[in-house]
């Protein structure tokens, strides 16, 4: 019995002593050992959806209307950049439209002409610019002469059009050298760039927008300041700014199906998911955004192996954007509402994962500036909330000292029901700054008329013609103050005569 006692305290010991033996960094308890357990378990849980699953049909349709939806934006630039990868040389597309070989620019040396269609809401408030960088092959650089007093402004947006370079008048931006790089490009800096701006993506779109005014003078002094604008890859920087007579541009075809009244189709239904594991990879997941990307990858991994699923998928494509995206055209249906109804958006090219914002403006305007570099105000509805359209009479009248606080300039365009100009017998597509000849009235405000037939008297110089139909307002404010940042100043109510 005794013996048996002693075996019994020894069997014991050892216990303790297995549950409490040190290792080469000291002890660890029966709580530390169940932790590990735990983290070994916990290595065992995927980190994304299981692409060997089964899946229905109804949650690959309500994957993919979901991911049509916020994935738009992105297959829109980025078909825009498989265009412009077809430009033989840098030149007009129909003659018409800035259009160049990747890592190149084509410049405009005028106001945009009326009948392009490949960007809703254009302006003839300023001398356009278009090149579209591939950072994913090659840094470009980017060229800013001076400018003087004149404004100006470089937008440049990444493939979820978020602005990620500040080149401006605003900026206090100097002249000389800047380059784009990509978000992996580790390449030494030349002697003679100021400075680098990084993209998160490996396209980016780059548009330069110089103001000009609407006079021979003016369009004939502009010249000499845009020549020396350009865009090109880094392997072609010598440091010697180079000049470009962009009024000798040639007339190229274009690769797309134009010639329509609505904007040019950026975005397929039929191919979408197609191309969207390309752009994802060209756009790498926000913070957050991991589970979305890895969601609807493997639902279309699943979809390459069923063809039902894949034709679910496109058939819920369509249906997005009939009943998602289409919508977004109409300026009422989204927005910032302000009063006059009025409304605005307060993160123009800083979208991140504000994806319904992102889409309104890309479907209805898009390629806006950041907030500091422009503020826009949109309008469908007069004061009363009716419908815009030609058959009324309508004015604006801005109280005297209470014209837009801006340091560049104002204007008020006039869109069609697809928001592109209207033509019209005085070619007058929009008025504000650079308009010398508006007549201000006695008490020292300024009334704006907008109607379809020529007004009486004088007051055709503040005069913007209106289709007969439905049309839309769009105000811009270039170099806005913080009062218009921040919504304080808004334009005047549009009134029904």
């Amino acid at each position: 019995m005794k013996n048996k006692l002693i075996l019994i305290i020894v069997l014991l010991a050892m216990t303790a002593c297995n549950q409490n033996k040190s290792d080469k960094n000291g002890t660890f308890s029966s709580a530390e050992t169940d932790a590990d357990v735990s983290g070994k378990f916990s290595d065992s849980v995927p980190n994304g959806p299981d692409v060997n699953v089964k899946i229905t049909e109804s949650y690959a349709r309500q994957v993919a209307r979901d991911a049509y939806f916020w994935a738009w934006p992105m297959e829109n630039i980025y078909n825009r950049r498989l265009a412009f990868k077809q430009s033989p040389k840098v030149g007009l597309m129909n003659g018409v439209l800035p259009f160049a070989p990747l890592n190149s620019l084509a410049m405009l040396h005028d106001y945009i002409k009326p009948e392009q269609r490949w960007v809703a809401c254009p302006n003839q408030d300023v001398v356009y610019g278009a090149a579209i960088a591939a950072l994913d092959e090659t840094p470009v650089v980017i060229q800013v002469p001076d400018f003087g007093k004149r404004f100006w402004v470089y937008q440049v947006v990444d493939l979820r059009t978020d602005a990620f370079a500040q080149l401006g008048k605003m900026y206090g931006t100097k002249p000389g050298f800047y380059m784009l790089a990509g978000p992996n490009w580790k390449g030494e800096v030349p002697k003679g760039i100021t400075k680098v701006f990084y993209s998160k993506t490996g396209t980016a779109f780059i548009v330069p927008r110089v103001f000009q005014d609407d006079t021979p003078s003016d369009k004939n002094a502009v010249q000499a300041i845009i020549n020396s604008i350009d865009v090109y890859a880094l392997d072609k920087f010598d440091g010697k700014m180079k000049q470009q007579d962009w009024s000798r541009l040639p007339s190229l075809g274009s690769p797309t199906k134009d010639g329509g009244s609505e904007e040019t189709k950026w975005v397929f239904p039929d191919t979408f998911f197609d191309q969207l594991p390309i752009v994802l990879k060209d756009a790498p997941p926000l913070p957050g955004e991991e589970a979305r990307y890895a969601q609807v990858l493997s639902v279309i991994e699943a979809a390459k192996k069923d063809p039902a699923l894949k034709k679910a998928m496109i058939d819920e494509a369509h249906k997005a954007d009939k009943e998602l995206v289409d919508p977004l055209l109409q300026f009422r249906n989204w927005g910032i509402p302000l009063p006059g109804n009025w409304t605005t958006a307060d993160n123009c090219a800083a979208f991140g994962t504000d994806y319904f914002t992102r889409t309104a403006i890309a479907k209805s305007n898009i390629l806006v500036n950041a907030g500091k570099e422009t503020k826009y105000f949109y309008q469908d509805l007069d004061s009363k909330g009716s419908r815009l359209n030609g058959s009324k009479q309508y004015t604006l009248t801005f109280a005297k000292g209470n014209l837009p606080p801006v340091d560049g300039f104002w204007s008020l365009t006039l869109y069609d029901e697809h928001h592109f100009f209207y033509p019209n017998v005085i070619k007058r597509y929009s008025v504000g700054t650079k308009n010398r000849d508006l007549k201000y009235n006695v008490d020292g405000s300024l009334t704006l008329y907008v109607q379809h037939a020529e007004p009486e008297g004088d007051k055709k110089a503040n005069w913007l013609p209106s289709p007969a139909d439905d049309f839309c307002l769009y105000f811009r404010c270039y170099g806005p103050k913080q009062s218009v940042i921040k919504n304080q100043w808004t334009p005047p109510s549009v009134v029904k005569i």
